[in-house]
């Protein structure tokens, strides 16, 4: 059944011509600081500014913390405390515009940490100013943000890295070689499952905003509402106008390995099926299907998202029939033409198992990563690569934020990658971008 309509209120570098994507790099202009010298040898510490202090954040920090954390921001100044006390070295500001202003001709690299409606105006004023970018998942909150980042970080030259760390693990490279050695042969689906609810979500009132956050600033860009008390620390992934519930939370750590092995960019299509829709609250018990056409040796293939109790019923059926793959609760099945795979963050199996008792797997071609962080770091300092820089970063991002555009206009949409239109429902366009804030850009 539709659900009723709102009206409208491989990793080679993309940067289109459209009009849509050159709009996305002249959006805004903040203060033109030119970049902090660059390090002449590996041996050189970095300095870097954080965006965010605790939590997620201070995970980042401490992942960079071999360099020099010069600045932390947060607009929780009791969180921010709290997170820099590591840090005694490290200047502390409410407003991330006023850190980077201020700390411009000091810094190399910029570190975002922050709820997601806020990532996009942090790392693009970052990268406007020309300073290396580290940005936690998902990348932004909107496909116009996710877009404007990735033609950004190309357009400055600068280093990225989106914070899905799971990348990094050997688990992720064996699966990436065997689906690209052609172990279950052509791979014509795909589905990816993760028992997460982030529904439920409700503005309170009447209780007053504690004084140690600034709940003006921590709204950032997103449409100016009472403080409630039940958004901040971590609640706001259960709001449309901050998050964008499980899909967005997780989609770029499990459809990661599926759009790596796989060679995936752009899907065509997106369709979904969920409970009605909330106009305040995410939902769980999203069902996704992406459809990506064609790559070079691979055929189009459909691609699968399940969040709460949803799961496909074709891993059902193997539970049924081999109960040790109960283990995979949350994961990704890869359906080809000569066999399965099934894999999770730390684990995988190739299916079924008696058909490849005497299988001989690839030889090892992708090397074993120095570290998320790490890799950001050294690519700063050498000009190395990145793996899950804003170009592969911002297409994964695109492809977790359609899933929420489909869900959100209540049927199918058709998808123009190149002029980040929805070609079949011109109504769908509201979710593709969002008006921001007074005081806020992009």
């Amino acid at each position: 059944m539709k659900r009723p309509l709102s009206l409208p209120a491989s990793r080679r570098r993309f940067l289109s011509t459209s009009a849509a994507a050159a709009s996305a790099l002249s959006l805004g202009a903040y203060v033109n600081i030119s970049p902090a010298q660059e390090s002449k040898s590996p041996n050189e510490k970095l300095n870097f500014a954080a965006v965010g202090a605790t939590g997620r954040a201070a995970e980042d920090i401490r992942g960079c913390a071999s360099q020099n954390i010069v600045a932390i921001a947060d607009c929780d100044s009791a969180k921010l405390d709290q997170g820099a006390k590591a840090y005694a070295e490290a200047r502390k500001y409410q407003d991330f515009r006023k850190m980077l202003e201020a700390e411009g001709d000091k810094i190399n690299g910029v570190i975002v940490g922050t709820p997601d409606h806020t990532h996009a105006p942090a790392a693009a004023m970052a990268l406007r100013m020309g300073k290396h970018c580290y940005c936690e998942k998902p990348l932004t909150h909107t496909v116009f943000e996710a877009r404007t980042l990735a033609n950004l970080a190309q357009e400055k030259k600068l280093v990225t890295q989106m914070g899905n760390q799971i990348h990094a693990g050997d688990n992720y490279r064996r699966v990436v070689e065997l689906i690209q050695a052609g172990a279950i042969g052509d791979v014509t689906e795909a589905h990816v499952w993760v028992s997460v609810d982030y529904s439920g979500g409700k503005f309170t009132s009447g209780k007053p905003c504690p004084p140690n956050l600034d709940w003006d600033l921590w709204q950032g860009p997103a449409a100016e509402h009472e403080h409630s008390d039940n958004v901040h620390p971590f609640n706001w992934r259960r709001f449309w106008a901050y998050g964008t519930g499980g899909i967005g939370d997780f989609f770029c750590h499990y459809v990661d390995l599926v759009h790596w092995a796989l060679d995936l960019k752009h899907p065509t299509a997106i369709e979904t099926k969920g409970p009605a829709i909330d106009p305040v609250s995410c939902s769980a018990g999203l069902v996704a299907t992406f459809d990506y056409p064609a790559r070079e040796k691979m055929p189009a293939v459909k691609v699968t998202w399940y969040d709460g109790k949803e799961r496909p019923k074709l891993y059902d059926e193997l539970v049924a029939a081999d109960e040790s793959l109960k283990g995979f609760g949350s994961g990704q099945l890869f359906v080809g033409s000569k066999g399965m795979l099934i894999a999770n963050y730390g684990s995988h199996k190739l299916l079924p198992t008696d058909k490849f008792v005497d299988f001989k797997r690839p030889d090892p071609t992708i090397p074993r990563s120095i570290g998320h962080h790490e890799e950001w770091i050294n690519a700063i300092k050498t000009g190395g690569p990145t793996t899950c820089n804003f170009d592969y970063a911002g297409a994964l991002t695109e492809a977790a934020l359609l899933g929420v555009v489909a869900y959100r206009a209540g049927q199918k949409i058709e998808w123009d990658a190149a002029n980040l239109k929805v070609k079949n429902l011109p109504a769908a366009q509201q979710w593709v971008h969002k008006e921001y804030r007074k005081g806020w850009t992009l």
